[in-house]
């Protein structure tokens, strides 16, 4: 017999609340059993479980849920490795830029407010010396 968890199980395991593993569910990440009156219990396979911990390592690169399900379910087809390799590659090579020029970016802008601190700190001194001459 296979092992199973609970939406409970997983949440305590992976630090999470069950709420974002059920947002997870509804965005096809995972698919647990349904059991119970109504389908209302959820039991999540060990399939479930490194689908949700894949997922939660794209989510820490930075990647979009999107995103990581595309890779997640390319690993779940039974089809050639390579092509799901070269899918993964591609889609980290596209969000490296998105960061690289994100970064690029932020650099300008620090280095922006770096000029204006530069400029300000000036004026002040200027400020303060002519107070000091009005004063004596």
């Amino acid at each position: 017999m296979s092992t199973t968890f609970t939406i409970s199980d997983l949440a305590r395991e992976f630090d999470l609340t069950t709420r974002a593993i059920r947002f997870y569910e509804d965005m096809g990440l995972l698919r647990p059993e349904r059991t119970g009156a109504g389908g209302r219990s959820r039991v999540y396979s060990g399939r479930d479980r490194t689908r949700l911990k894949l997922t939660l390592r794209a989510k820490r690169l930075g990647l979009s849920l999107t995103q990581a399900k595309e890779i997640i379910d390319l690993y779940d087809s039974p089809r050639d490795t390579g092509a799901q390799l070269r899918k993964f590659l591609e889609v980290l090579r596209q969000h490296r830029e998105q960061l690289e020029a994100q970064k690029r970016d932020l650099q300008a802008n620090l280095d922006e407010i770096r000029a204006h601190e530069h400029e300000a700190r000036a004026l002040l001194a200027q400020l303060d010396k002519r107070q000091e001459i009005m004063d004596n």
